[in-house]
């Protein structure tokens, strides 16, 4: 089992940046793959990026240059939002993956960007 928390989300002009962290707990060197999701209201949650356990990164072409995603240690990771754009409003989700293929998610943590 694994257990992720998020936190960091807020309100924020166009142009600004945000910060967020997820930090897991449990099974944590299990962690094969984390990242971040996105779902705004009537979409479908998308992958934001990820990050694997070697450092490996991929980016959904709209953050790309915009959004890093990085891991501090294996239970901590961040997503640094820059240039925040109206359509970034979403709820952000942290995601993990372990070694046995399972998926787990946090609570989520909502993002607004105004314009």
């Amino acid at each position: 089992q694994v257990q992720l928390v998020e936190s960091g989300g807020g309100l924020v002009q166009a142009g600004g940046s945000l910060r967020l962290s997820c930090a897991a707990s449990g099974s944590i060197f299990s962690i094969v793959t984390m990242g971040w999701y996105r779902q705004a209201p009537g979409k479908s949650r998308e992958l934001v990026a990820s990050i694997t356990s070697g450092g490996s990164t991929n980016y959904a072409d709209s953050v790309k240059g915009r959004f890093t995603i990085a891991r501090a240690n294996a239970s901590t990771m961040y997503l640094q939002m820059n240039s925040l754009k109206p359509e970034d409003t979403a709820v952000y989700y942290c995601n993990s993956r372990v070694t046995w293929g399972r998926d787990y998610w946090g609570q989520g943590t909502q993002v607004t960007v105004s314009s």
